[in-house]
């Protein structure tokens, strides 16, 4: 746990891509198998489920610092995180410390955490108690944090492959396959990983995703149309259909087994030839046309579909890639290769699982008119591959481009704020901003990106002196700072005091030429909803 924490401690005080990658390469050759393979698994971005919840630990620690509560929460309100409130609180000298300290992260998350599940609310209260009062301050913030389910670290996972290529040392895109659908870390997987060799790979594994960059220049700069396949950049989730061993496994970019969300995709599976993995995006669709996200999500929060849900929001599996065929990896074929394959081998297929069509053009000036129907098509955009490009492992730029259409915008006000996270905990990074409905600003958007360093720490001192109220955490701030943020969908939602719901908002800009009298109202927000759910006919 002790190595672990100061693995944390070096990620989390630096922005430098190269000393992240060299401290967890230090890590990992050095730390035993079992830990090495937790610390690949939490720092690769999966999450242990959340063992106690904060209520809880809010009382445990009243009960521990000996403090009056209002004392404590005025030093979880002024910290903004409770994992780092409690590590401050309960901090024991260092002598104390020792002895806890040198159990290993695997021992931690194995005979402790995992345990604890089963225990009884008396006993978690001992253990924990005990726990924080023998750990210093790092590893009690960490303990925290897998205790709540809640620990993020400042690392992608293409990071973290790149520094387990290097520790091991195995080629990257090896790594990235063997870490991709689920695992269990344990000193066998570390074991099998560091091996070489594939083992018994389990047949719903994925491969890695290969993702595309933002077209920031013009695309005539890209060479010839020709060399190029352009197709709609969906509106959906990004997935790979695995139909292997004589089953069928449905995942998401995030990893997810989504299977069982998606039952009419698994059963038109069953028709493709064994051995085969595609690369696509799942969609709602209906009389011919795509539908927007917000459709989908109605099928992916629900905890049990009903026939009534799978009828109103129908799937579709649109696939753009083949991944492997008759079990064999075909991924270092040419894209126009693997595309030619894929239409024979999709010619017979039902309906739910289609071919993403090619769109034609003989000109850029010709597909840059293609990609103004976008908006009206629910679509956001294009994509532009590469016809000679192999699929790739992660974001390698050069051959998979997204040609995005503009986000939507509005100007909105300031109206909450609370601290981010890590290194920014003690910052107020995390806004909430609203438009006029009538005389009333109403809550529209969460956004925390868009604004540079030296932005933020100019925003926590106003912040901090224009508060007019505190909600833990939260504080409610005068409603002076104006911003513009963009989004990428619209959807209406009951669920919001605002009736609507905005997907990725972010802020564009600060405005400080505008008044708050000049933000937007939700009059505005609704002419966009209105025509973002306009469809044509199919042609």
């Amino acid at each position: 746990m002790r190595a672990f924490s100061e693995l944390y401690d070096e990620l989390d005080t630096t922005t430098s891509t190269r000393e992240k990658v060299d401290a967890m390469a230090r890590y990992f050759r050095t730390a035993s198998a079992a830990d090495a393979a937790w610390a690949a698994y939490i720092l690769s971005g999966h999450r242990l489920k959340r063992f106690i919840g904060p209520a809880l630990l809010r009382r445990w620690l009243i009960e521990a610092s000996g403090l009056p509560e209002w004392l404590i929460d005025e030093a979880y309100a002024s910290v903004g995180d409770l994992a780092e409130s409690i590590a401050l609180l309960t901090e024991p000298d260092a002598a104390r410390a020792a002895p806890v300290s040198d159990i290993p992260l695997s021992a931690w998350i194995e005979e402790r955490l995992l345990p604890l599940r089963e225990e009884s609310v008396e006993r978690q209260r001992e253990s924990i108690l005990a726990w924080w009062r023998a750990l210093p301050y790092r590893e009690c913030f960490l303990l925290n944090k897998l205790l709540t389910g809640e620990l993020r670290v400042g690392v992608s996972e293409l990071l973290v492959t790149r520094a387990l290529a290097e520790a091991l040392p195995i080629p990257r895109a090896d790594i990235a396959r063997r870490l991709m659908g689920e695992w269990r870390p344990s000193a066998e997987f570390w074991e099998a990983l560091r091996s070489r060799t594939d083992g018994d790979a389990a047949p719903s594994a994925p491969y890695p995703f290969f993702l595309a960059s933002p077209l920031e220049m013009e695309p005539q700069a890209l060479g010839a149309v020709a060399d190029w396949l352009a197709e709609w950049k969906w509106d959906g989730i990004r997935g790979q259909l695995v139909r292997r061993g004589g089953g069928c496994f449905l995942w998401s970019r995030g990893e997810d087994l989504v299977t069982a969300r998606f039952p009419e995709i698994a059963a038109a599976a069953a028709a493709l030839p064994d051995g085969v993995v595609l690369d696509g995006e799942i969609v709602a669709w209906r009389d011919g046309a795509v539908r927007p996200f917000a459709d989908l999500q109605q099928r992916i929060g629900r905890k049990q579909l009903t026939e009534r849900i799978l009828e109103r929001v129908p799937a579709r599996f649109l696939a753009y890639d083949l991944l492997e065929q008759q079990a064999c990896d075909v991924r270092g074929l040419p894209l126009s290769e693997r595309r030619e394959r894929l239409e024979r081998l999709l010619r017979g297929a039902p309906e739910i699982i289609a071919l993403s069509p090619e769109l034609s053009a003989g000109s850029w000036e010709e597909l840059a008119r293609i990609r103004e129907q976008s908006r009206s098509r629910g679509v956001e955009g294009l994509m532009l591959k590469a016809r000679a490009s192999p699929y790739g492992t992660g974001r390698q730029r050069g051959s998979w481009w997204k040609w995005k259409v503009d986000p939507y915008s509005f100007d909105g006000v300031m109206l909450y704020a609370q601290p981010g996270h890590g290194k920014r905990s003690n910052l107020y990074t995390d806004y909430t901003f609203g438009v006029w409905r009538d005389a009333e600003l109403v809550p529209v958007a969460k956004a925390y990106s868009g604004l540079s360093d030296r932005e933020i720490r100019e925003l926590d001192e106003w912040i901090r002196a224009h508060t007019l109220e505190k909600f833990g955490p939260v504080r409610r701030v005068e409603p002076e700072q104006v911003f513009e943020l963009a989004f990428e969908g619209i959807a209406a939602s009951s669920r919001h005091k605002s009736g609507i719901a905005l997907r990725f908002p972010r802020i564009a800009r600060r405005r400080p030429d505008k008044r708050a009298a000049e933000a937007d109202s939700i009059e505005r927000l609704r002419e966009i909803l209105q025509a973002h759910h306009v469809r044509p006919e199919p042609q």
